[in-house]
């Protein structure tokens, strides 16, 4: 029986960055994973600004999005490290703490919908090692990316809180590097590889500029260490390297260039994926540097 996942779209990546869906629906599909769709599914809401100032209509609306996958008998899959952490912690928290599961549950029935916790929330790099495996994606691999050096950014919300996320090694996480050397690729090490994107915890909305000197700061790390480009797991930190390496040109003056990709799509180049197909011809930053690193 094929694997199924409620896939979580969040807000930026069906309204920003449509290639990042079309990569991740095709790897899933290759491998025999099937996306059910979360009709009516709303933001997630973003965990580091709205759980911040009001925790109960944050949790009431994250689990809203929990009984959608309940009702389609899934656990949930998403790109983007913010959907990850707000669901995952509230499924958390409301499987963990019953007088607050009853009284959001109060509110649910208002919309007759009501939070059991029968599912978990997955990220797709969690199934990207798990459930398809990475030997296998090894052993299929068409297009050789050797030779590429690519910088990894696994970005905050993937990681942390440690004792709800549980992952191995927290403080010097490697599944993503590995994931990229699946594709004989080359995870290059640089200065200070677990700093922030600059988006997160409102700083973009609230402070633009600090957000984008913590992103040149981290692009600049990059380049030194020689990388061609870099991935990343979670959609909201690929628009801001993406799309803030345009805004720190514009309002600092200081031009980077650095090809950004997610991880989904660097493994379908591996596979054989035509870059057309996988959106990247709609990054603000031009990927075909990196093309033509890898021979097309």
């Amino acid at each position: 029986m094929a694997k199924k996942y409620a896939f979580f779209l969040g807000c930026i990546m069906p309204n920003r960055y449509p290639g990042v869906e079309a990569s991740t629906r095709y790897l899933m599909t290759r491998y025999g994973i099937e996306l059910l769709d979360m009709k009516g599914a709303s933001c997630c809401p973003a965990p580091g600004v709205f759980g911040s100032f009001d925790l109960y209509t944050w949790i009431v609306i994250a689990a809203r999005n929990l009984c959608i996958a309940e009702s389609l008998g899934a656990d949930i899959v998403t790109c983007c490290n913010g959907c990850y952490g707000s669901l995952q912690e509230a499924n958390h928290l409301l499987k963990e703490n019953k007088e607050l599961r009853e009284w959001v549950n109060e509110i649910l029935k208002n919309i007759d919908k009501e939070f059991k916790g029968t599912i978990e929330v997955k990220h797709v790099i969690e199934v990207i090692e798990h459930d398809i495996g990475l030997n296998r994606i090894r052993s299929e691999i068409e297009r050789d990316l050797s030779g590429l050096k690519v910088a990894a950014h696994y970005g905050c919300h993937f990681l942390k809180p440690r004792e709800v996320r549980r992952h191995e090694h927290p403080e010097r996480p490697t599944i993503l590097d590995r994931i990229i050397e699946t594709t004989n690729a080359i995870s290059i090490d640089y200065r200070d590889k677990l700093m922030c994107c600059g988006a997160g915890g409102g700083v973009r909305a609230g402070s633009i500029d600090v957000s984008l000197d913590m992103t040149r700061e981290k692009v600049q790390n990059m380049m030194r260490a020689g990388a061609d480009c870099l991935t990343t797991p979670c959609v909201f930190c690929h628009l801001q390297f993406d799309r803030g390496q345009k805004e720190i040109e514009d309002r600092m003056g200081v031009k980077l260039g650095l090809p950004v990709v997610f991880i989904t799509q660097l493994i379908m180049l591996a596979l054989g994926a035509s870059p057309h197909v996988l959106g990247l011809q709609y990054n603000i930053i031009p990927v075909r540097p990196l093309l033509r690193k890898i021979g097309l």
